[in-house]
């Protein structure tokens, strides 16, 4: 089958780069996204606005591509599912049902042989100060689904962090306790699995967060040579588990001694891959796009060292300086209102 229109479920900025990767490959993009004029249809060839999981909408995708993709992982499944069943749907909904619980998420890392923190699920109050107790009143609480960026979070750092009405402030949701790690640093790894079952990975960068949001990713990471190894290891094994098409995302704690804790997964292109746009030849919203196009995968390597840096909110306003510096691409999400903790762009910085 000749692929010549790739649907997209989402018109964030996620969608945004990956139409304007698709245009370049000559392949026509159709956006179903609820907000008009969203940063993805400014560039795509056409938007349905509609409700993600609208029967009608999708069912008019589906008609209208020979793919569907998605640039977010809290699609619903259902709406995934129906897709399917008429057009192929790259990654497979199995992907959204693993990233969109973190307890099947943890559970499916653990059973690929990928390491991660250790947890207790918290279906209660009780639960909760159960599970506060086997990790000595430490730990991060967190909604099962629809956390992100810091969202659906409570972190405990001492036994003097009193849990009481933690489970109910949290909204009563099944929660999961996470460990605390005491990594090094911050990694990540964004690798690619093509129709034909070649993977691929690009370098790892290394990830520094303000407030739960990602700031900086710079690569290369300060990592040992088998520290990289490893992250490519994980990520093959997952995208092999999970029979992936696609980009994904995985995030890591870096141990003292080298040792990886994946921290979690995104089915999907990844803001700490937003460096590959300007560090390599063919980006990961390049990577994606032909991987789901049936096209063979590019070249992952990268050819300069870089640091990507997020900006978020009032950050949009230092964009004549960044403009003025060497070396630098500038990319904006097409957002018209800073909000605080809203991505509006992002700037890439090569070194040598």
């Amino acid at each position: 089958m000749t692929v010549t229109t790739i649907g997209i479920i989402g018109g964030g900025q996620l969608g945004r780069m990956l139409a304007m990767a698709a245009a370049r490959l000559n392949f026509r993009t159709i956006i179903l996204e609820p907000q008009s004029d969203c940063p993805a249809a400014q560039v795509a060839s056409e938007q349905i606005v509609a409700p993600y999981d609208d029967p009608e909408a999708l069912d008019a995708l589906a008609r209208a591509c020979q793919v569907v993709t998605y640039e977010f992982e809290n699609v619903p499944v259902t709406a995934a599912q129906r897709l399917q069943s008429t057009v192929p749907v790259f990654p497979p909904p199995k992907a959204l049902e693993v990233a969109q619980d973190r307890l099947a998420e943890k559970r499916f890392l653990n059973a690929c042989g990928i390491e991660t923190a250790d947890f207790r699920v918290v279906d209660s109050q009780e639960d909760l100060e159960k599970a506060l107790a086997d990790f000595d009143g430490r730990g991060v609480l967190k909604t099962c689904r629809l956390g992100y960026d810091g969202k659906g979070q409570r972190v405990f750092r001492s036994k003097q962090d009193d849990p009481a009405g933690a489970f109910d402030a949290l909204g009563g949701v099944p929660l999961i306790l996470e460990s605390f790690v005491p990594f090094e640093r911050e990694i990540s790894i964004i690798a690619a699995r093509g129709s034909d079952g070649r993977v691929l990975c690009y370098d790892p960068a290394e990830n520094v967060h303000r407030n739960g949001i990602l700031h900086t990713s710079t690569v290369p990471a300060r990592i040992a040579e088998s520290t990289s190894a490893a992250a490519r290891e994980a990520g093959r094994k997952l995208l092999e588990a999970l029979n992936y098409v696609g980009v994904i995302g995985i995030e890591f704690f870096v141990m003292p001694d080298g040792a990886l804790i994946a921290n979690e997964i995104a089915p999907r292109v990844h803001n700490t891959g937003h460096w590959t746009e300007a560090g390599c030849v063919i980006s990961q919203f390049e990577q994606h796009m032909r991987a789901v196009g049936g096209l063979a995968l590019g070249n992952p390597q990268r050819h300069s060292d870089c640091v990507m840096t997020n900006l978020i909110g009032d950050d949009v306003l230092d964009v004549p300086q960044w403009l003025e510096k060497p070396n630098v691409l500038v990319h904006l999400y097409g957002k018209t209102e800073a909000r605080p903790g809203r991505k509006m762009g992002h700037v890439t910085e090569l070194g040598a």
